[in-house]
């Protein structure tokens, strides 16, 4: 039986390194594609072949075309929200035309390569919808990145019905877990570790009871695994191919703040600050669909992935 060949974008990051690890250990040819804007040479795999370029880069394109992929996990993006209200234009560049830039190629291929899209369930819905968040609920993103994300949803579902593109969304509620960048990346799980092992407060935006759904990265590593695994599934509306992946369960900051504590048996202080624009009072989602479409269910209870992401960092 032929190897079979996946390309990760983004595979430098905490996600895409964990996704590259679980496509080896199942056997699979992995290229890593990275530009180490926000991803560290450390997280790649010594097992992966490593293309350094940006997703808009002819080099990416490049890649793609001559790669003869089976699947391509595209994990690379500009990923923190408030970077998206400060610099929409940058976000729409990277996030959409990123994209845009590797589905012409995968088209140009002609080959029966199937794209796994990195998009989010925590912010394409945006507040107007109750939550849990339902695949086919009306997006309305309280913020450009959400906004982004979507719209690449879309291309994708466009190239589905017009050039027979083969993909699948996996929108990702907040997936925290080992070599999350506390620096450079948007996850609060990270920086509060970060800052327990200092011995630095913990800084809460507005009240704290905002919520989130936390789900842990090798969970959405396997659900990767299923998706490149999956039946084609007919090009229609954009939910058809979408699939929540998350916890079903909100945690609010606080509560999150509590539970990192415990896991560290440390105690920092509290700090509140002024609430950020662009940020969602409730975010959680339903992962019926993943379960019954995809054959997923997340395995990590969060106490035991908090004592695990917190025990990771300490290590270093």
């Amino acid at each position: 039986m032929t190897t079979r060949r996946v390309l990760v974008t983004g595979g430098a990051g905490f996600i895409g390194s964990t996704v590259a690890d679980s496509f080896l250990a199942d056997g699979w040819s992995v290229t890593v594609l990275d530009n180490f804007a926000s991803g560290k040479r450390p997280n790649v795999p010594k097992a992966a072949t490593l293309v350094e370029a940006d997703i808009r880069s002819p080099e990416a394109a490049a890649c793609i075309r001559d790669g003869q992929f089976d699947v391509v996990c595209h994990l690379a993006a500009q990923i923190d929200v408030r970077k998206s209200v400060t610099d929409p234009a940058f976000d729409v560049d990277v996030n959409i035309g990123g994209s845009v830039n590797l589905m012409q190629a995968v088209h140009a291929t002609g080959r029966k390569t199937r794209m796994i899209f990195a998009s989010t369930g925590g912010a394409v819905y945006g507040d107007f919808v109750e939550p849990p968040n339902i695949e086919t609920y009306q997006k309305d993103p309280e913020s450009p990145y959400g906004i982004a994300k979507f719209a690449v949803e879309l291309y994708l579902a466009y190239y589905a019905r017009v050039h027979k593109l083969d993909y699948v969304a996996l929108r990702f509620a907040n997936v925290y877990g080992p070599r999350q960048d506390p620096h450079g990346e948007a996850g609060v799980v990270a920086i509060f570790c970060q800052r327990i092992i200092d011995g630095k407060p913990l800084t809460v935006f507005g009240d704290g009871g905002q919520t989130r759904d936390y789900v842990y990265v090798g969970d959405v590593a396997r659900a990767h695994l299923l998706a490149a695994k999956l039946p084609t599934i007919p090009a229609g509306r954009v939910d058809d191919r979408a699939f929540n992946l998350g916890t079903q369960i909100e945690t609010s900051v606080v509560d999150l703040a509590r539970g990192l504590m415990q896991a560290a048996k440390k105690e920092v202080p509290l700090q509140h600050a002024e609430a950020r624009a662009g940020e969602q009072r409730r975010s959680v989602v339903s992962i019926q669909k993943a379960k019954t479409g995809l054959g997923w269910t997340p395995e990590m209870p969060i106490a035991e992935g908090l004592r695990r992401t917190y025990d990771w960092f300490a290590s270093r």
